[in-house]
């Protein structure tokens, strides 16, 4: 049977991960240093409030500050509904205002694990021509885009978009410390890239969404927009992400398309 790891351990996992010795937490959070061994090594039992404020400095998300205070003997403090649940109606409709406001450009809501939750019509279309297998719920959005199968053939600068979303997810990782992204990371290393070719035009500055089309190459960059006040897991995991033009072409094009 598998034994899960006690508060001190996750405390000391997640200090380590934000790089912080036990004197420089303990500096930050003005308690002393043997105080903070005693509770890492299980000699001390921690404070709710404790478990907050450590939670808190550390940044860790909600869904492992629930994690933290049960395992520290406390009842988790953030709830976690689904998006259709009604307490939610002002979100879902701020989003849903969100993404058909976007259009005629991609626009999409994703969950902490890249998951699909919803997208406007513009971003749909590129989803049109894809392997139907990838497009079976649940939809992973970056496995999409760098699968061999999925939207990567049509990817210009596929190593260049490709280093990004490693990269990106890599960060995602580091925060969360979350066992799928993991998976979901191993898996879209494994894909390959062809050779980068950085686009002179945007070095830099941006990286590029570049797709190609009948017409010629579309170029977009993408914005990321989360609840920045959440303190209800599900808010607090959700992405929108929303691509504009990065030429005078590509807007030109997704306007038409729209049409």
């Amino acid at each position: 049977m598998e034994t899960k790891p006690t508060f001190g351990q996750r405390l000391r996992d997640w200090r380590q991960r934000r790089r912080l010795s036990q004197l420089e937490l303990a500096i930050e959070m003005q308690i002393s240093t043997r105080h903070l061994s005693f509770v890492e090594t299980g000699r001390s039992q921690p404070s709710r409030a404790l478990v907050l404020r450590l939670a808190a400095l550390l940044d860790v998300p909600l869904r492992e500050r629930n994690e933290l205070l049960v395992a520290a003997g406390f009842a988790p403090m953030y709830a976690a509904r689904p998006l259709s649940d009604p307490s939610l109606d002002a979100a879902r409709r701020a989003v849903d205002f969100i993404l058909e406001g976007h259009e005629p450009f991609p626009a999409l809501l994703v969950d902490r694990h890249w998951t699909l939750v919803a997208a406007n019509r513009a971003a749909a279309r590129f989803f049109g021509c894809l392997d139907p297998a990838l497009m079976v719920p649940p939809v992973n959005v970056l496995r999409v885009s760098l699968h061999p199968g999925g939207l990567a053939p049509r990817i210009a600068n596929l190593a260049q978009w490709r280093a990004h979303v490693l990269a990106r997810l890599a960060r995602d990782l580091e925060l969360t410390a979350d066992a799928t992204l993991a998976q979901l990371l191993t898996e879209l290393r494994g894909y390959g890239g062809g050779e980068e070719e950085a686009d002179p035009a945007f070095a830099g500055v941006v990286v590029p969404l570049q797709v190609r089309v009948e017409s010629g190459v579309l170029s977009m960059f993408s914005t990321t927009t989360v609840f920045g006040t959440a303190v209800e897991v599900t808010l607090s995991e959700l992405m929108l992400e929303a691509f504009y033009p990065a030429d005078d072409f590509t807007g030109s094009v997704l306007r038409k398309l729209a049409t």
